[in-house]
Order: C-alpha cells, then sequence, then structure tokens
C-alpha cells in the first residue's frame, strides 16, 4: 500500500506519494505554505487521479482531454514525465523522469491506485 509523506520545509511543506516498495512515484505540484493546504493537495490527487484522463503529448497530433487529466511529456533531457493537473487546470502532482513510455504510464496506473486510500504521514512537530 502506498502512503502520502509530508516534509516540513523553510518555506513551508511538499508532499510526495510512495509506492508500496518506498519508491516515490508523485511529488506535490507546490510547496504548501501550510500543513492543511499540503493535506488539502493530497486530498486533491487522491479526488482526481483514478479519474484523470490521459493525454499522451509525445504522440503528434495528440488530443487535447479536459481536467483532471495525466498528461505525459518529454522533458529537455528527453526522458519522459507525467503531471496530474487538477479540474482548474493546476498542477497538482508530478513524476520523476523515466527513460521509457512505457514506464511512465505505470508510474501513472501506480499513482492512480495508489493515491486513493493511501495513508497521510505529517512531520513530526518541532519541540
Amino acid at each position: 500500500m502506498g502512503k502520502f509523506i509530508i516534509k516540513a520545509t523553510k518555506t513551508g511543506f511538499t508532499f510526495s506519494l510512495k509506492a508500496g516498495n518506498g519508491e516515490v512515484i508523485a511529488t506535490g505540484g507546490e510547496v504548501y505554505n501550510t500543513l492543511a493546504n499540503a493535506k488539502n493537495g493530497i486530498a486533491s490527487v487522491a479526488k482526481n487521479a483514478p479519474v484523470a484522463n490521459l493525454e499522451d503529448q509525445t504522440i503528434e497530433g495528440f488530443q487535447t482531454e479536459t481536467n483532471p487529466k495525466f498528461e505525459i511529456y518529454k522533458d529537455k533531457s528527453g526522458e519522459f514525465r507525467f503531471r496530474l493537473k487538477a479540474r482548474n487546470g493546476e498542477i497538482i502532482a508530478a513524476s520523476e523522469g523515466y527513460v521509457k513510455k512505457d514506464s511512465c504510464k505505470k508510474g501513472i496506473a501506480s499513482v492512480r491506485k495508489n493515491a486513493v486510500d493511501a495513508p497521510v504521514i505529517e512531520p513530526e512537530p518541532e519541540k
């Protein structure tokens, strides 16, 4: 089973979604200014990931999908990545780079599966 991990940074909070094997499969789309906002971001990923359309921007003449959607694209180094956009078009999660598109698609499938009921692990409060 996957889990969301919230981390405190100097400027706020970030989160990542880890698969059952401990690998990070997606990170939050921004640094949140409060813990509550980070939790809202996680809730948005959990709500949108299972129903998100898939838009493969690496195919010439690709069809534009409606939000929420996963977008597959190539980064500057030629690796495949995905980003999850919420209904409002905001990026709520993004992936690492993958050498193969098939691996990127497996990452999306893992997010769809793991995000739904993943527990949220909060940072330890500072003493």
